[in-house]
């Protein structure tokens, strides 16, 4: 992997994680290599800055350092382009680089570009937006709204939303159409998972593979209040597929439509209201570095 130009995009608003002094390690280790370097920072307006530095640097490979939230942008731009992504930890959550075990060393990160391999990821499209990890409705898309409002980020701040989400746990009704069949269903959430997992390391999507050609509809179901603390336990141990409130349905393309709007959010954005949703896998989209000594369950060899 002879990468020629390497663009490091920094996003320093995506979590309050202690701030390493990453740009002089990444000029560091570039000179050393000799290869042509330069960084990005994100402040207003950071989807418009990512497609400008993309297409006028036009480099190789495109270091994200930050959360679900500006890897998402960066993959939007570079999909179908012969740019690779490494993806460097520097959110709230970092479900994306948790689900692909990356290092949260950034020298170990950097040395990836030369002992990693590369893997072709799916993305998916919803509603014309983009997603490579997790989007949902009901329960967490409201906990991530409020989670956006505040001003203070980490996981503490999400635990404090989520603590104070469950007592006012609601379900409501979807109508699914994928493949022929139409299901009506009624949940507390439904997550579309290109991965497995979020950033607290609770498993949401237990059998996804992020390179199948496939995502996942994750159905929880309404549950009594005395299952909360079971439905997370299985969450947490990658065994909710046993519990008797959760469901999956995997397909290519689906639509869902609600009677009453409610709220999207993607991979921990919010989107807005909706009363319909229409799902597309794009497969093999994007060209990720992982590390090729760890074996990844997430990814179909």
């Amino acid at each position: 992997m002879e990468p020629k130009r390497v663009l490091l995009i920094i996003n320093h608003k995506s979590g309050n994680q202690k701030r390493e002094n990453i740009e002089h390690l990444f000029a560091a280790h570039m000179q050393k290599r000799q290869m042509d370097h330069k960084v990005l920072e994100l402040s207003d307006h950071p989807k418009t800055a990512i497609n400008n530095e993309i297409n006028y640097y036009k480099p190789n490979i495109v270091i994200a350092a930050g959360g679900d939230g500006t890897i998402n942008m960066i993959s939007d731009v570079i999909q179908y382009k012969d740019v690779l992504l490494l993806i460097f930890p520097f959110g709230s959550a970092n479900g994306m680089a948790r689900d692909l075990s990356m290092p949260t060393d950034f020298n170990q990160a950097l040395n990836l570009l030369e002992n990693g391999k590369v893997v072709k990821l799916d993305l998916l499209k919803i509603n014309n937006n983009t997603s490579v990890h997790l989007a949902d409705v009901g329960l967490n898309a409201r906990i991530v709204k409020r989670f956006q409002l505040d001003k203070k980020r980490g996981m503490l701040t999400y635990a404090k939303y989520l603590f104070n989400e469950i007592f006012y746990i609601r379900s409501k009704r979807f109508v699914i159409s994928y493949e022929n069949i139409v299901r009506r269903v009624k949940a507390v959430s439904l997550t579309f998972a290109n991965a497995t997992m979020y950033g607290t390391g609770a498993v949401i999507n237990p059998e996804g593979k992020m390179n199948d050609g496939l995502f996942e509809i994750c159905i929880v179901k309404p549950f009594p209040k005395i299952k909360l603390l079971s439905i997370a336990l299985h969450m947490f141990k990658g065994s909710l597929s046993y519990s008797q409130f959760f469901e999956t349905i995997q397909c290519s393309k689906a639509f869902i439509s609600c009677p009453r709007r409610t709220l999207l959010q993607i991979d921990g954005e919010v989107i807005g209201k909706t009363s319909s949703i229409d799902l597309e896998c794009i497969p093999a989209a994007v060209q990720v570095i992982i590390s090729k000594d760890l074996h990844y369950p997430t990814l179909v060899s």
